[in-house]
């Protein structure tokens, strides 16, 4: 814990994207100081833009790209998934079919994070075997659909308090078929946040209707009408999931989440959010759809997890200063991790920025949600694929369930 103290008043920049950006760019300085553990080579962007714009022109080649956000995983191996479930809410009207959605994919996000190198999803309608993010996608999308997130037998297209605490690990296990020749990264941490979030549903009411994630459409409606911003988006996110990460960083009874200890900068704090601005962006196609108007999205950032992070090194736009770093894991807290997030989300704002340059786009028309999903996600999976052959990140994570 750092030794720097903070009020209530710090809140609303610390729970904001400038405050990612600050801490961003103060790690991006120091790192050009030579103060981390990464030298940064600038005479490599536009190499790594290049790459991108590739990979964005071979994916998307109309340039019509959603949003970086998990509803692309639900599709998973060329199969619409979502269909499925739109079939099952056809006589729903729109916002209860948003409020379902969000049941969905507020707690497939919360079981996102990294699965390790050897778990493999088999999907037993298709048969198709699918690992790592869109994997576990898939393994939330039937934990939803089979009602095991519901205590409603006869409403099981949904998610509420009740079922989220009682939920048993072996179910969980199950769902994500997770045996001792299929290990899955962090189970205990996963299944813990969905029982956290679970306690939230029960005591933070004004936020969700009827103890569901689903009823953030209802406080987002009534607080904001039908014109939103990305920001506010965020901060209802920030506001309604921030108690159930783990203890880490508090401002009085307030947890902040995906916030770490840094003494390098001023202020000591980095900021990410990364599952929080995830599930930001996650929430908005089926906002979209329920009627409301979404603007600013440009002003949330890039995603700090290994996919974006990856790619700036496997292309050397990083480097560490010490190669043998690579060879053992390291602690989500520590000072390396918390460099390479940062470096990440730094560039990315940059890279963002060459890409809409050489695609002729706008920031609001062009997004980093755009430009995540279109390329840099999608390039830093290819740049791994090139170099090893499980595609794994070029640096180790000892993860917990509930960081990258």
């Amino acid at each position: 814990m750092n030794s720097h103290t903070y009020t209530e008043k710090d809140l609303d920049f610390l729970l904001s994207p400038s405050a990612i950006r600050d801490s961003a760019e103060k790690i991006l300085k120091l790192t050009e100081e030579g103060k981390t553990h990464f030298n940064y080579h600038p005479e490599k962007m536009n190499a790594v833009v290049n790459y991108v714009v590739e990979v964005i022109r071979d994916k998307y080649p109309t340039l019509d790209i959603p949003f970086h956000s998990r509803w692309s995983h639900f599709r998973a191996g060329q199969v619409d998934r979502v269909k499925i479930l739109e079939a099952k809410l056809s006589e729903k009207d729109a916002l209860e079919i948003a409020r379902t959605k969000l049941d969905l994919v507020i707690t497939s996000v919360l079981l996102d994070a990294g699965a390790g190198e050897s778990w493999v999803y088999e999907e037993r309608l298709t048969g198709k075997k699918i690992s790592r993010s869109e994997g576990l996608a898939v393994a939330s999308f039937y934990l939803f659909i089979q009602g095991h997130l519901s205590s409603h037998r006869t409403n099981p297209l949904q998610v509420d308090s009740l079922a989220l605490r009682s939920l048993p690990e072996k179910t969980l296990r199950s769902a994500f078929q997770v045996r001792p020749d299929n290990p899955l990264v962090g189970v205990e941490g996963r299944l813990a946040l969905l029982k956290n979030l679970g306690e939230v549903l029960a005591r933070k009411k004004e936020l969700f209707r009827g103890e569901r994630p689903g009823g953030l459409v209802d406080y987002l409606l009534t607080r904001y009408g039908y014109t939103l911003t990305g920001t506010q988006v965020l901060r209802a996110v920030l506001d309604g999931f921030g108690d159930i990460w783990p203890g880490r960083v508090k401002v009085g009874a307030t947890n902040l989440g995906d916030i770490w200890s840094y003494d390098k900068i001023p202020g000591g704090l980095a900021a990410f959010h990364k599952l929080s601005q995830w599930m930001s962006y996650s929430l908005m196609e089926p906002l979209m759809e329920a009627g409301f108007e979404i603007t600013g999205i440009e002003k949330l950032t890039g995603l700090a997890e290994y996919r974006n992070g990856g790619l700036l090194l496997d292309l050397g736009l990083i480097s560490l200063k010490q190669n043998e770093l690579q060879q053992r894991p390291h602690r989500p807290d520590s000072d390396l991790v918390i460099e390479w997030r940062g470096l990440t989300i730094s560039l990315l704002d940059r890279i963002g920025a060459e890409v809409r340059k050489k695609l002729n786009k706008s920031d609001e028309d062009f997004p980093l949600a755009k430009v995540l999903e279109g390329g840099t996600w999608w390039a830093g999976r290819k740049a791994a694929g090139s170099l090893r052959k499980d595609s794994s990140p070029p640096l180790k994570i000892e993860s917990d369930g509930t960081v990258f």
